[in-house]
């Protein structure tokens, strides 16, 4: 069973954790988009521990989206799997040359981390390096659980959940619940550069249905296709595991709820604008300009979005 064998104290840390720290924090401030806005929210350990899951994930695609071979890359992964299990046996000290390991060594001894949901991801990237493609939504469900559903739960030990928490038992579902309905946001968004990169997501079965099997090759949808169909049906099925996954945020403590309030909505609000304008998508990559993304954060530290989103949900139940 993974978990802490000890819980820290909030004490000064060693010197060289601090500086993996500081490194990981480092690495997710500067490539990571969207995610950084939310566990801005975070108090410091939780923020650290957050960081540390980012920079080893980010590592792990990295592999994914390089230039080595396939087979190159295959062989990085299952390294990468090596050191998660060096972690998870806790032979990871504070004197090990990689800040990466040294901080998420140290954030899951202070937190309850499922560390397996590093598994997943390695499993989900490695899907991608062999070129896998996925016929139905369930399909491509298992795939977006390993990439994104298993951050979502590993997410989770990081934050925990709050005393009598209604239905908290449920949290890692509603957890890996919102992480598919952030991966699919992303696979909309990034329809037509995967496509350059020789990648498809949506479900054949999908892209079919609407005319778009021949794929996508430039700024304009397949000819005679129903590419805003498509595109409203992948909303609609998004939004739906949005509903689902807001869940997650009456059982979090205010600034655990906040972040994630606040990465889930800078993903809504990507949505919405992929809505309004679906071949965007085939023009170039949709994001939000930084003021709103800040704006985002801030509301939901303020805990504004947290209480419609559970009003939201609450009706969608009734």
């Amino acid at each position: 069973m993974e978990g802490p064998t000890h819980v820290y104290a909030p004490t000064a840390l060693p010197a060289p954790v601090s500086a993996a720290y500081s490194y990981c924090e480092a690495v997710t401030g500067s490539q990571a988009r969207n995610f950084a806005y939310g566990i801005r929210l975070l108090p410091t350990d939780k923020r650290q521990a957050m960081s540390a899951l980012y920079a080893f994930s980010r590592r792990v695609d990295d592999i994914g989206d390089g230039a080595l071979a396939p087979d190159a890359k295959l062989a990085r992964l299952e390294e990468t799997r090596a050191l998660l299990g060096r972690i998870r046996a806790e032979e990871i000290d504070e004197d090990d040359t990689d800040p990466v390991a040294v901080a998420l060594a140290h954030a899951a001894r202070r937190f309850p981390i499922p560390l397996g949901g590093l598994d997943e991801l390695i499993d989900g990237v490695l899907m991608d390096v062999r070129g896998e493609t996925y016929e139905t939504w369930d399909d491509l469900k298992a795939y977006c659980r390993c990439v994104a559903g298993a951050i979502g739960r590993l997410s989770l030990g990081v934050f925990g959940t709050t005393a009598g928490a209604r239905d908290a038992e449920r949290a890692g579902e509603y957890a890996d619940t919102l992480g598919l309905a952030l991966q699919l946001t992303n696979i909309l968004r990034d329809v037509r550069e995967d496509a350059g990169n020789g990648r498809t997501y949506l479900p054949a079965e999908d892209l079919a249905k609407f005319g778009c099997a021949a794929g996508f090759h430039g700024d304009r949808a397949p000819e005679g296709s129903d590419f805003a169909g498509l595109v409203h049906h992948e909303v609609r099925r998004a939004r739906a595991l949005f509903a689902e996954g807001y869940r997650l945020l009456p059982m979090l403590d205010r600034r655990s709820g906040a972040c994630v309030a606040a990465m889930a909505g800078i993903y809504r609000r990507l949505l919405d604008r992929i809505e309004r304008e679906p071949e965007a998508v085939l023009r170039g990559r949709v994001s939000l300009p930084p003021h709103e993304k800040a704006y985002v954060a801030v509301r939901g530290l303020s805990g504004l979005d947290a209480r419609t989103i559970s009003r939201q949900s609450t009706r969608r139940r009734m």
